[in-house]
């Protein structure tokens, strides 16, 4: 029996993927003036970065306790075998609900086959796991092997990026006030990732955008050099910005001979924090072998 890969919208995959590996998609609740939205289904992230540009403010919250229980009460109906993969429980509570809620379903199904995954990732770093673990499903490999290349990936996943606007991470509660007016004034663009333990961690400050670039593609090498990321999947994102993620993927290009990427705008679940101009790189910093 194939494995059915279930995930939310914070993993930010090209539509085409999900349809090609079938993986179903929660949306992450999107909220601007009260009003609620799904993210990618009710609201585009296009408009909310137009919106972010002339001043508007979104925040996010985590996917309701029913959707969840409509999902797996569906795969649990079907007699499945799922796996969902989880927004890093670092960054939100959707981890923690999802397994309440699937924990809470078992007297009424004791013989449902969910397991649920703490990716301790983002966008489309939390993206390439499932587009994995997609891939992988539709080849006809086991639920273990699925959940065993999840754990080296969730373990050796690299996120790399940074915001045009400094004021995003004042507001995301990051920096200080001070350090958000400082870095505005000085062009000052800020280099961050995500750590094993799955939350944001600020890691350097550089002048400039073309300076930003140059040395993220400094850490790929300091951070990935042993694990062969020519022949790796890469991932970029951007906060509608293509063609700072196309300058990106060209300067991977040459200078790591890279040729299968993934790349996408990045959502609103997370660029509702990030804003427009974010630019991110995804990799691994030790080879995978299958």
């Amino acid at each position: 029996m194939s494995v059915k890969i279930i995930s939310d919208s914070a993993c930010d995959l090209p539509e085409d993927i999900l349809e090609e590996y079938n993986i179903d998609l929660l949306p992450i609740v999107v909220i601007k003036d009260d009003e609620e939205y799904l993210d990618k289904v009710t609201i585009d992230p296009k408009k909310m970065y137009d919106d972010m540009r002339k001043g508007e403010v979104y925040k996010t919250a985590q996917i309701s306790p029913k959707m969840f229980e409509d999902e797996f009460e569906e795969i649990a109906k079907k007699g499945e075998s799922a796996i969902y993969i989880a927004f890093s429980s670092g960054l939100s509570g959707t981890y923690q609900t999802s397994v309440i809620i699937r924990d809470s379903l078992k007297d009424k199904y004791p013989d449902m086959d969910i397991d649920i995954v703490d990716s301790r990732s983002a966008s489309v770093g939390f993206g390439l796991l499932v587009h994995k673990a997609g891939k992988m499903a539709k080849e006809g490999r086991s639920k273990e092997e699925i959940l065993k290349m999840l754990d080296f990936y969730i373990k050796h996943i690299e996120h790399i990026f940074t915001v045009d606007d400094i004021e995003c991470l004042f507001r995301g509660g990051r920096v200080t006030r001070t350090q958000a007016f400082v870095g505005g004034l000085l062009n000052i663009k800020p280099i961050l990732d995500i750590p094993e333990n799955g939350t944001l961690r600020p890691i350097e400050k550089v002048r400039g955008r073309s300076k930003v670039l140059k040395r993220m593609l400094e850490i790929m090498e300091e951070r990935g050099g042993n694990a062969d990321l020519k022949n790796q999947t890469i991932g970029i994102n951007h906060g509608d910005d293509i063609e700072g993620a196309m300058k990106l993927k060209e300067l991977i290009e040459e200078r790591y001979g890279c040729t299968d990427f993934v790349i996408n705008i990045i959502g609103c679940a997370i660029g509702a924090h990030s804003g427009p101009g974010t630019l991110s790189v995804f990799f691994l910093n030790e080879k995978y072998e299958d």
